[in-house]
């Protein structure tokens, strides 16, 4: 474990090497400071919501990065957020990456995996919607990628399930 520096919610928290590791490899793949700063503040809370899953996530979002087309979308939806709500390349890119996962079982982990056992669609919402405003072009991408996934019969919690 090491500290979890760099943010003022992860300051004071001993962090697994594995996520400092994760944070300090995506500047080399592309990503952007602020979306490695975004990126550390969510994981962050994934482990205090859901520390039972949290190092399997880990070890599925650092399988994905050496998949060149999910770390593609991934830096494509991060540019999204600077693209206006209504902007018709949301749903083209949320189909995209709704796509890609269902064809990659292994990657569909990141987004199945941090559900925990209790209180299930109240802690996924949290994690998920980490940082978006209501009504934002981010909200509108991730509610698109789950309806789409949902769709396809993947389990995601819903704010109204129990």
């Amino acid at each position: 474990m090491t500290r979890c520096t760099g943010s003022p919610t992860a300051t004071a928290l001993s962090c697994p090497t594995a996520l400092v590791a994760l944070l300090e490899r995506m500047p080399g793949l592309g990503f952007p400071a602020d979306e490695v700063a975004a990126t550390r503040e969510g994981w962050v809370l994934a482990k205090a919501l859901v520390p039972e899953g949290f190092d399997d996530y880990l070890a599925h979002v650092e399988h994905a990065l050496e998949d060149r087309q999910y770390v593609a979308l991934i830096q494509r939806g991060a540019e999204a957020a600077a693209w206006e709500p209504d902007d018709p390349r949301i749903a083209e890119l949320a189909t995209a990456m709704a796509d890609h996962y269902l064809a990659n079982p292994a990657h569909l982990k990141i987004v199945t995996g941090l559900q925990a056992r209790t209180e299930a669609a109240t802690r996924y919402k949290m994690i998920a919607h980490h940082g978006e405003e209501q009504g934002s072009t981010a909200a509108r991408m991730v509610a698109l990628v789950e309806t789409k996934l949902r769709s396809a019969g993947v389990r995601i919690p819903r704010p109204d399930s129990h």
